[in-house]
C-alpha cells in the first residue's frame, strides 16, 4: 500500500500565447482569460504545488505590452513561478517584464540563452533555452548542449528533471514534427550519458504527449488555451481545437516511485478552427464561444 504525501509538488503549464486585447490570440481564442483560470486553478488546489514551471510560448508576439499582461496575470500565483522562452517570445522583453526573476539574467549562460539550474528541491531542475529567434522550430547547439552537459556532470547522484519548450522526438503530428527541435540527436546523447535524469518536459505541441527517451521519458503538457488536434500524417493540415485547456501535476516521491505525472483541465471543450489546410494558412469559420466561466 502506497500512503505518504509528495515530497514536492510541481505544476507544468504551457503555450499561453497571451496577446494584446486586440490581438488575434485573444480576440479568436481568449488565451489571457484561459491562463487567468488556469491560474485560479492552481491556486485553489487542495494540494497546492510549490512551484510551478511555464514551459514557453508565454506570448504570441513577443512585444511588451503582451509581456506586461502575461505579469500581472502571473502576479496573482501563490506560489513561485520559473520561465523559459519558446518560439513566440524574446528573450530581452522576457527579462525586461520580470526584473526580479535573477535565473533569466543575461549572466546565467553564456551567450544571453535563458538556461539555469534551480537548486532548492530533492530533484534538481535544469532549464534549458531552445529559442532560435525569428524561426518556429527550436535548436541545441553545441554551446547549449556543452551547457547541459556540464551541468548534469556536477551532481551524478542527484535525480535530475530538465525542461525545455521545444520537445525531442517526433509525434507523427507531421505539420508539428516539421517545426520541432533540431539537435534532438545530440541532446539524447548527453542525456543518455546521463542515468539520474527523471524525465524531460516541454511544451510546444499543444497536447499531452508522452514518450520514451534516451533511456528517460519524455512528456509535452497541453495549453492552457487551444489545443492542436491531434490529426496523424497529415503535413498540409494543422487544426486548432478547442479541447479543454489544461496542464501537468508532477509528483516527487523519491525512492522507487520517483516522478508521477497528472494531467489536469481547467476548462471546456468547444469546438475547433482549422488554421491550415492544403498546403495554405485559412480563417474558417469562426470558433464559437468558450464554455468556461469568464
Amino acid at each position: 500500500m502506497i500512503t505518504g504525501p509528495a515530497m514536492f509538488t510541481f505544476a507544468q503549464i504551457s503555450d499561453f500565447h497571451i496577446s494584446a486585447p486586440d490581438g488575434a490570440a485573444d480576440r479568436m481564442y481568449q488565451t489571457a482569460r484561459h491562463l487567468e483560470v488556469a491560474v485560479g486553478h492552481l491556486n485553489g488546489l487542495a494540494h497546492r504545488p510549490d512551484i510551478v514551471l511555464c514551459t514557453g510560448d508565454l506570448v504570441d508576439g513577443g512585444g511588451a505590452e503582451q509581456y506586461g499582461i502575461l505579469a500581472e496575470i502571473l502576479r496573482a500565483l501563490e506560489m513561485p513561478f520559473y520561465l523559459i522562452p519558446g518560439n513566440h517570445d524574446d528573450r530581452d522583453a522576457m527579462r525586461d517584464a520580470f526584473p526580479g526573476h535573477d535565473c533569466l539574467a543575461r549572466d546565467v549562460c553564456p551567450d544571453g540563452f535563458m538556461q539555469y539550474t534551480i537548486e532548492d528541491w530533492a530533484p534538481r531542475l535544469i532549464a534549458l533555452d531552445t529559442l532560435i529567434p525569428g524561426e518556429t522550430g527550436g535548436r541545441l547547439c553545441r554551446t547549449r548542449l556543452d551547457w547541459l552537459a556540464d551541468r548534469l556532470g556536477e551532481q551524478p547522484d542527484r535525480p535530475t528533471i530538465v525542461f525545455m519548450h521545444h520537445p525531442p522526438f517526433r509525434t507523427g503530428m507531421a505539420r508539428m514534427d516539421e517545426i520541432g527541435l533540431e539537435g534532438s540527436a545530440d541532446l539524447a546523447d548527453v542525456i543518455g550519458r546521463h542515468d539520474h535524469v527523471e524525465a524531460v518536459l516541454a511544451g510546444h505541441l499543444h497536447r499531452y504527449i508522452s514518450h520514451r527517451f534516451a533511456g528517460t521519458i519524455a512528456l509535452t503538457s497541453p495549453a492552457t488555451a487551444h489545443q492542436i488536434a491531434l490529426d496523424i500524417g497529415m503535413p498540409d493540415h494543422l487544426r486548432l481545437i478547442m479541447e479543454p485547456p489544461g496542464g501537468l501535476l508532477h509528483l516527487w516521491f523519491g525512492g522507487e516511485d520517483g516522478l508521477v505525472s497528472h494531467q489536469f483541465y481547467t476548462g471546456d471543450s468547444y469546438g475547433d478552427h482549422v488554421v491550415f489546410s492544403d498546403g495554405e494558412y485559412h480563417q474558417r469559420g469562426t470558433p464559437p464561444a468558450p464554455a468556461i466561466p469568464l
